[in-house]
């Protein structure tokens, strides 16, 4: 409603609790799903980075069980890991010990290095993994966790076992990436971190195939999606 009088100058405590309102659908929706993948034997935990110049928060087997293998899931642009994994998680928990980090300036993880690179994603995941004492793994990532894990195989070979990628452009050549983004003809920032709800379908539109879920969920739920969105203040 307030978002609608752009001039309107309001209380910082007015201010605060419309800020709180905006975000409570999907802060319920959070708790909700921690619940979930706590039933998935999944419990959060943080590790501190690089003399605690990061933290990365990590969803971590309650029980770890030596006759599974290791696997690390990493999560694409946008959000957190609990979102994008909640579909399948279930089902690989019951195969594998599931490590899901949430990447540096996503969900809960944060820095105050400079470096935003895919190649400092990759080191915070290993080093992550490494504090954990988990020696051997296999990693998943899709779409931006896709240059990550690819990172990390390249940079951890001896400890990542088996790479998965999904709907990653890594064997993109600068000059494809140029001709595309002419082609998509706006700024890519814009699109990656919508500032209304419409803006987030339209993101949901260019990155699903088949179903856009983004069309039946209300504007109220999308505005607690961008309200929560940290990349903004990193």
């Amino acid at each position: 409603m307030f978002s609608t009088f752009p001039s309107l100058r309001l209380p910082r405590r007015l201010q605060s609790l419309y800020g709180g309102i905006k975000r409570l659908p999907v802060n319920s929706s959070e708790a909700l799903l921690s619940l979930y993948f706590s039933y998935c034997n999944l419990s959060p935990c943080t590790v501190d980075l690089d003399d605690r110049e990061t933290t990365m928060h990590m969803l971590v087997p309650n029980h770890h069980r030596c006759d599974k293998p290791n696997l690390v899931l990493v999560h694409g642009y946008g959000g957190n890991s609990k979102w994008q994994f909640v579909l399948q998680v279930a089902q690989l928990s019951r195969d594998f010990n599931i490590y899901i980090p949430d990447l540096v300036f996503f969900g809960k993880s944060y820095s105050t290095s400079s470096e935003r690179t895919d190649t400092f994603q990759a080191k915070c995941v290993c080093d992550g993994m490494k504090k954990l004492g988990v020696e051997k793994y296999s990693v998943y990532g899709i779409s931006y966790g896709g240059f990550v894990v690819y990172r990390m195989a390249e940079m951890a070979e001896k400890t990542v076992e088996k790479v998965v990628v999904v709907n990653s452009a890594i064997v993109f050549t600068e000059d494809k990436k140029s001709e595309y983004l002419k082609k998509f003809g706006r700024n890519v920032v814009d699109v990656l971190v919508p500032e209304k709800p419409e803006e987030y379908r339209t993101l949901c539109r260019m990155s699903m195939y088949k179903f856009d879920v983004s069309k039946w969920i209300p504007d109220f739920f999308l505005r607690g999606f961008i309200a929560m969105d940290t990349r903004r203040k990193k």
